[in-house]
């Protein structure tokens, strides 16, 4: 867990700033955690940070810019030691993945006390802000959820029984079959397109008072984050129908579009769908793969890190869902591999 005094130390230090800058993840436990802390504080700005696991040292720059009192990471699994080295305020990053050994940084990782505690970055972030802000726990079972989750159910369905019904008992089901699963998808919709499009879309959410704006479109922001989420919507579709199911163990599927990344999306859905399969999705973007994979109980992130051994590319993430990028000219060795380690286990 993160500790009371982690809590209110972060808490504290939020307090005290004027000017914070946020990374996040561009997911929606990174993006629900940013909305949750930029309301808290209610000054600073955001940049999500697209497409990769890690937070590279060129964001430095954007550190240099803005000049911030405080600089806050949010749900990234790596931060690299340069980005680190640059920047001259201090650096608090809050995540759940595996453990990592930074310098220069106030880390707060429930692992670090508990190797099994996985709690998400939006949980740790409503723990920072709920008895400060009023009607933000719809935001935040975004994020949870999202991140296959379920913590705060009871809770949320007091408020909103009608997006969260009392049959549903997993987060699978709550993601796909649910109205808070449409809110999700309706949020992970909007963070596809140009950073400035991404940004836009955080920015309205971060002004919207309660999810049946969105859901009904009750109001001009709602209807923003709903329109965003139909345009997206078709084009996933679209690419969803070239899946192929065989009998292979492996679902693997690869695609070409480089301005629309719905791979997170879509290794959840089919593994909802196919629970006792492993799922990679591939997109090929200029020379490197990026993938998405999915498992609902073999420990995948361990049989990554080894099939990433000899090869050019990098990945991590949880035990069950994470991400990697590799080299195209190293891809058909690591897949090679990763199959080989999935044979292990049997």
């Amino acid at each position: 867990m993160i500790t009371e005094d982690e809590i209110n130390y972060i808490k504290g230090r939020l307090k005290e700033s004027k000017r914070p800058l946020f990374f996040f993840d561009d997911d929606p436990d990174g993006t629900t955690s940013f909305v949750m802390l930029y309301k808290f504080v209610g000054e600073g700005k955001g940049i999500c940070v697209k497409g990769k696991p890690i937070l590279e040292a060129s964001y430095a720059q954007k550190v240099e810019e803005y000049s911030p009192d405080l600089v806050v990471i949010l749900d990234k699994p790596m931060v690299e030691q340069e980005f680190l080295d640059q920047i001259n305020v201090e650096v608090i990053w809050i995540d759940h993945h595996p453990v990592q050994d930074n310098k220069k940084v106030k880390y707060f990782n429930p692992r670090i006390h508990d190797q099994e505690d996985n709690r998400p970055t939006s949980y740790w972030a409503y723990q920072i802000v709920k008895d400060d802000l009023k009607n933000i726990l719809w935001i935040a079972m975004m994020g949870i959820v999202g991140d296959w989750n379920l913590f705060y159910a009871d809770e949320f369905r007091k408020e909103y029984p009608d997006l969260l019904p009392e049959n549903i008992t997993n987060a699978p089901d709550a993601l796909f079959t649910s109205k808070l699963g449409l809110l999700i998808k309706m949020l992970e919709f909007n963070l596809k397109g140009t950073t400035t499009q991404v940004m836009q879309s955080i920015k309205t959410l971060t002004r919207i008072e309660d999810p049946h704006e969105i859901l009904d479109q009750t109001s001009s922001k709602g209807k923003f984050i709903y329109r965003k989420y139909l345009e997206v919507n078709s084009k996933y579709e679209d690419i969803k129908k070239d899946v192929k199911i065989t009998d292979d163990r492996i679902i693997f599927f690869k695609y070409y579009d480089t301005k629309l990344a719905i791979s997170s999306m879509l290794s959840n859905e089919l593994l909802q769908q196919h629970p006792d399969k492993i799922i990679i999705i591939a997109r090929e973007k200029n020379d490197e793969i990026v993938l998405s994979l999915r498992s609902g109980s073999i420990r995948i992130v361990d049989r990554l890190q080894r099939a990433l051994v000899g090869v050019d590319g990098y990945g991590g993430g949880h035990d069950l869902a994470c991400g990697a990028c590799i080299k195209r000219d190293d891809f058909d060795k690591f897949m090679e591999q990763f199959r080989a380690e999935i044979e292990k286990e049997e």
